[in-house]
């Protein structure tokens, strides 16, 4: 039977999500954690840093669209095989409302999984003192790269 978007993932696939995200440096740089693991649907937070703003004191652009990218690749990657690994082909953002408050998260969800390339639906909120707002949607194509472990060993070799 067919699992459905957003149930509990296994242990094994969390960890192996987890342990993905902690080597992102750019996610350690800007302060995103994951906040939720469900197959197919992912959550990433960001805290609000004068460091991650905009000349108008708005979160930037580029944070947002970060986040976004990674909740996108993770909600993706919880669907992936245990021996392959995820590569963001394409995205696009669209950014609806200024990103004002405490925190951005970001939700990542599947809406079409194929054995290669898989597509994602992306929503960021702002968590402001007045109410949750959404500041920016997109989609996302992602590739499952079969046979390529998900670690650091692809790095660029210094």
């Amino acid at each position: 039977m067919k699992r459905l978007i957003g149930s509990a993932v296994d242990a094994s696939v969390e960890q192996r999500v987890r342990d993905s995200f902690r080597r992102q440096g750019l996610m350690s740089h800007l302060g995103a954690t994951l906040s939720e693991i469900r197959r197919g649907l992912v959550s990433v937070q960001m805290p609000f840093r004068p460091e991650l703003s905009q000349q108008h004191g708005y979160f930037h652009a580029g944070g947002t669209s970060a986040i976004a990218d990674s909740a996108g690749g993770y909600a993706a990657f919880t669907l992936f095989p245990e021996f392959s690994s995820v590569l963001t082909v394409e995205f696009k953002i669209n950014l609806l409302n200024p990103a004002l408050g405490d925190k951005l998260e970001a939700l990542g969800k599947v809406i079409k999984a194929g054995k290669t390339l898989t597509i994602c639906q992306l929503e960021v909120f702002a968590d402001p003192a007045d109410g949750r707002t959404l500041v920016a949607i997109g989609q996302q194509t992602l590739i499952c790269m079969m046979g390529r472990r998900d670690s650091l060993s692809h790095a660029n070799p210094k």
